[in-house]
């Protein structure tokens, strides 16, 4: 199983071109999540040593006219402990609790950082698809010309009513205003493109996607990953919560170094002295049940959502498994369309050739085939956006 899933991780490495759209997003970008990273590991740091007590340092200096002679000072330095060494459990599940918190934020990050390379991807994949539909729209308005001018020829021999003439200049002007619209979706494209990353969408190759199998999805899925972190977060919680009622063993030390009071001085007192000792404690809260209750309930909801979010992996990956299933009959049916308008072409153009057919009958034929043609590279691409929708949401895929 390991030698397999390293070999589909070459795979998919090789694939996807890792060096080059790894780091398509701009440097400030990567910047923000670089910081995120970097909090995400300084909080977890702090969380998990949190049940370590200060160690105390203090001086005071204090003055006082009591004495009719003269204004006495004294002086104090001391360093104080008060450190909880047992807390019934809970400092070794708020130890885990922390850990399991760092990687649930860190996996929630990296899904953040691996959607928004998404995006960037997907606005690759359709600059080049709206390229594509600008080219397949272009031969359209071809054949609508060519269709205007066969109509006017029959309508003023009045062989063609008015309707159908007026119906082919209508339908000219709305590819030509459809062929507009396209340069707008280009120019929307490449200024949200520009809002992602700094580099030149047009000089990034695209990558060639493959379908990776449902188990390998599943194991590798973000979101089923945050959310099992979430439930082993919460289920440390929940003991955490239970141990803090529970006895408590504390131990307390000060060294202190301090002035001698005029008002007790006497043989033996010391102005350099230790004091230690230990305390047991433990809370009684009225609301002590309702407080374990709760992180109780907060267990089984995260651990439920597991199981929610894992039915819900599956049916992404049964949805997109079945979308991809629809775009390869339409490239089929595109295949066989295209074999019926080359057969078509060399046909009319025999005819053309002939006499019996015009350079017209010919030139829609071609025009034809050439959409037809473009029509797979559509849906090869609109397959391309569909697996895309896995690859960002599993670990070391992009």
């Amino acid at each position: 199983m390991k030698k397999l899933f390293l070999l589909c991780s070459l795979v998919v490495s090789s694939v996807i071109y890792a060096d080059e759209l790894g780091d398509i997003l701009s440097d400030n970008k990567e910047l923000l999540f670089d910081y995120q990273f970097k909090s995400n590991e300084l909080e977890s740091d702090m969380l998990s040593k949190s049940w370590l007590n200060p160690v105390r340092v203090q001086y005071s200096k204090n003055f006082t006219q009591q004495y009719t002679d003269d204004t006495r000072n004294t002086g104090s330095f001391a360093v104080i402990v008060d450190q909880p060494i047992f807390r019934s459990g809970g400092i070794y599940y708020g130890i885990k609790y922390s850990q399991a918190l760092r990687d649930a934020n860190a996996a929630e990050i990296t899904l953040q950082k691996r959607t928004m390379i998404g995006d960037a991807i997907s606005i690759l994949f359709n600059l080049k698809k709206t390229k594509l539909e600008q080219e397949k729209l272009k031969f359209q308005i071809k054949n609508d010309t060519i269709d205007i001018r066969q109509k006017r020829d029959s309508y003023e021999s009045g062989l063609l009513d008015s309707s159908f003439l007026d119906q082919a200049i209508l339908k000219k002007s709305q590819d030509e205003t459809a062929l507009l619209q396209m340069e707008l979706n280009l120019m929307e494209l490449k200024q949200r493109f520009s809002l992602l990353s700094d580099k030149d969408p047009y000089g990034l190759r695209l990558p060639t996607l493959k379908l990776m199998s449902k188990e390998n999805y599943t194991e590798e899925n973000l979101e089923l990953k945050r959310d099992r972190l979430r439930a082993e977060q919460s289920d440390y919680n929940q003991k955490v919560t239970w141990a803090k009622y529970l006895p408590t063993v504390s131990v307390q030390g000060q060294y202190t170094d301090a002035d001698l009071n005029p008002l007790f001085e006497r043989p033996g007192l010391e102005e350099e002295y230790y004091t230690y000792g230990f305390t047991v404690s433990m809370p009684l809260d009225i609301n002590s049940f309702s407080d374990i209750e709760a992180s109780k309930v907060e267990k089984l909801r995260a651990a439920v959502e597991v199981i929610d979010r894992k039915e819900t992996v599956d049916e992404e990956y049964n949805w997109i498994h079945n979308s991809l299933g629809i775009l390869d009959k339409k490239i089929m049916l595109a295949k066989k369309d295209e074999k019926v308008y080359k057969n078509l072409f060399r046909l009319t153009k025999n005819l053309a050739d002939a006499g019996e057919k015009t350079s017209f009958d010919a030139d829609i034929m071609y025009n034809s085939l050439q959409i037809r043609k473009i029509d797979q590279k559509i849906y090869e691409i609109d397959k391309q956006v569909q697996l895309l929708k896995l690859y960002v949401r599993v670990e070391n895929a992009i």
